[in-house]
């Protein structure tokens, strides 16, 4: 599905990404850790089309090379990104937001669009099976939302889109129990033979409930570890200082 070959990206003449190879095949769930300044943050952005930065290499997605293509046909393409810090966007409805947002989707994927009683009854009984209050929705995108209700919304429009790979930039952080489990019951849900996942996350807490099938270490712009999920139980005692 996703095929990253020698992907060296850089901003400001300032390199960050120095050669990093990944696949990700169908079905597979993988989980990024490593330290701050590692250029993990970089590798969300550059995958869902984040313009600014100057790279090269291979970037495949589903046989396709998609260094060229813009953020939302990439979204259309079934990518999706949960950002670490999402955005506010005043005099947005939320509702409105991802009624949009789903019908661009699906009418690229050449489905009827869904007209708004339709909607409403996709969105309460996603918000419901997620444990979601709905009334976040009827309110501006993000706007006084919570650290973990901006969360929250992150996964259930990444339930509501239903694509096919679903990138999550540190979607854990700051975020208590109660919200790393919502999380985790969105990612999980979604999950089968068909759909990838790549979660980036400085901590193995989140992996306590979405078990990845295999785990990378990002350091100095490259994967230098690869393993089970056990590395990264692993890499909770011991740090990163004896990675290179």
């Amino acid at each position: 599905m996703l095929e990253i070959k020698d992907l060296k990206a850089s901003i400001n003449k300032k390199a960050i990404l120095k050669g990093l190879n990944l696949t990700i095949k169908p079905g597979e769930l993988h989980a990024i850790m490593g330290p701050n300044g590692s250029g993990k943050s970089t590798l969300a952005n550059i995958l869902s089309g984040k313009e600014g930065y100057e790279i090269s290499g291979e970037l495949n997605f589903n046989g396709e090379s998609i260094k060229e293509i813009s953020v939302e046909k990439r979204a259309q393409k079934g990518i999706f990104l949960a950002f670490q810090y999402p955005l506010e966007i005043p005099g947005v409805n939320t509702n409105n937001f991802l009624k949009t947002s789903l019908n661009s989707v699906r009418k690229a994927r050449g489905e009827k669009e869904l007209d708004t009683l339709s909607f409403l009854k996709l969105i309460k009984k996603t918000s419901y099976e997620l444990g979601i209050d709905e009334g976040i929705l009827s309110r501006q995108l993000n706007v006084g939302f919570s650290g973990g209700e901006k969360k929250k919304n992150e996964i259930l429009q990444m339930k509501i889109l239903n694509p096919k790979l679903s990138i999550l930039d540190e979607t854990d952080s700051g975020l208590d129990i109660d919200a790393i489990k919502i999380v985790a019951k969105g990612v999980n849900t979604l999950r089968n033979d068909k759909k990838s996942f790549l979660i980036i996350t400085h901590y193995q807490r989140l992996l306590d409930y979405i078990k990845p099938d295999f785990v990378h270490v990002l350091s100095h712009g490259k994967i230098v570890k690869t393993g089970c999920s056990e590395l990264a139980q692993e890499l909770e005692k011991t740090g990163y200082k004896k990675i290179n």
